[in-house]
């Protein structure tokens, strides 16, 4: 993760990007140490949740537009994985998208978003809307610790 400390923040936002796809990456900790070097943490909220939502939008157009086959081999979503991601879209509907932050079940939620082909707009704003919170979350856990 130091490597991505390095780059300030477009090291945030290219960790936070990968962290939203197959690579398992943890944007937060990357986050956590560009705050404890005195950068803006607004500044960084904000590039670490747009990056986060790229990666997830990069998720919901392969499932929009390729094959499941390929999806759950490029991807690497197992087919209980997929089972359960299309399980939660069924019980809570477009409203699980605001946890697509979740480690593990985030990613195959955003695919399932796109495969299901849920409107951009709910999808933008729902996904944005968690991984922010979950930023603002990290921030204020390192505001209190320091």
């Amino acid at each position: 993760m130091g490597y991505f400390l390095e780059f300030g923040f477009l090291g945030l936002f290219v960790s936070a990007f990968l962290a939203a796809t197959i690579l398992p990456l943890s944007s937060e900790i990357v986050m956590t140490g560009l705050l404890l070097q005195g950068l803006s943490p607004w500044i960084l909220i904000i590039v670490a949740t747009t990056g986060n939502v790229a990666g997830s939008l990069l998720n919901y157009a392969l499932g929009y537009w390729a094959s499941l086959g390929v999806i759950k081999k490029w991807l690497r979503i197992s087919e209980e994985e997929f089972i359960k991601a299309e399980q939660r879209f069924k019980k809570y509907g477009v409203f699980s998208l605001f946890f697509s932050w979740v480690p593990i079940i985030g990613d195959p939620l955003t695919v399932m978003a796109g495969i299901l082909r849920i409107r951009l707009v709910w999808f933008l704003l729902l996904v944005a809307t968690g991984k922010c919170l979950r930023y603002l979350v990290v921030y204020y856990m390192v505001l209190q610790a320091s």
